[in-house]
């Protein structure tokens, strides 16, 4: 397992906004909150995985050099609770391209089914996938290898809480994949809910729960 492509992303604001986005008397409007403001600090973390080119630029003052991006971007969200993460990462990348995966988990067996994929050209692009829960991994594991199958140049995944199962599936599956998270937590219980995790995440920024 390749243990450096773990990046578990530490700084007080993080610790701060996970307290209350664990906590269960949340609301759903302020979690929507918590959610955009903790993924911005996530990719402001992973957007050290982005490569620069020097290109000239005049200022009002003389001409100089500088850096611009040199990446194409594409943000893959893992319906639904990755939606509550795009508007953080468009802010930062306002010109990536934007495509869609969507899994339905058995709550029986916890294996994740695909439901709906519509992704944008894929081929020598960077790719973000935000998912807020990296469980099992079963997911993700899907969403990777049908994203492979396009030959993007990296594969990022921007996640808000990981269990130790589900980043050992697949950092020892995909070893050119890295994952950026605010907390690796203790574990995963008998339902493969992560524990101490923070609940259903969609449910809970749509205020579906029952």
């Amino acid at each position: 397992m390749q243990e450096d492509n773990l990046i578990v992303v530490s700084n007080p604001l993080v610790h701060h906004y996970l307290y209350h986005l664990r906590d269960k008397t949340t609301k759903p409007a302020l979690f929507r909150t918590l959610t955009k403001k903790l993924t911005l600090l996530l990719c402001f973390e992973a957007a050290k995985e982005i490569e620069l080119k020097k290109k000239n630029v005049e200022t009002p003052l003389e001409k100089t050099e500088g850096f611009i991006i040199d990446n194409e971007i594409v943000l893959i969200p893992i319906l639904r609770a990755g939606l509550g993460m795009i508007d953080a990462i468009l802010e930062l990348f306002p010109n990536v391209n934007v495509g869609y995966m969507g899994f339905q988990r058995d709550e029986s067996t916890a294996i994740a089914k695909g439901y709906y994929s519509k992704l944008p050209d894929l081929s020598n692009k960077l790719v973000f996938i935000a998912d807020p829960m990296l469980a099992t991994g079963g997911s993700l594991q899907k969403a990777i290898d049908e994203i492979k199958q396009y030959k993007p140049k990296k594969i990022i995944i921007i996640c808000i809480v990981a269990a130790p199962e589900g980043v050992k599936l697949i950092l020892e599956n995909y070893p050119d994949v890295k994952i950026y998270t605010a907390s690796l937590d203790r574990q995963l219980n008998y339902k493969k809910y992560i524990l101490p995790g923070l609940g259903d995440f969609g449910d809970r920024l749509y205020g579906t729960q029952k």
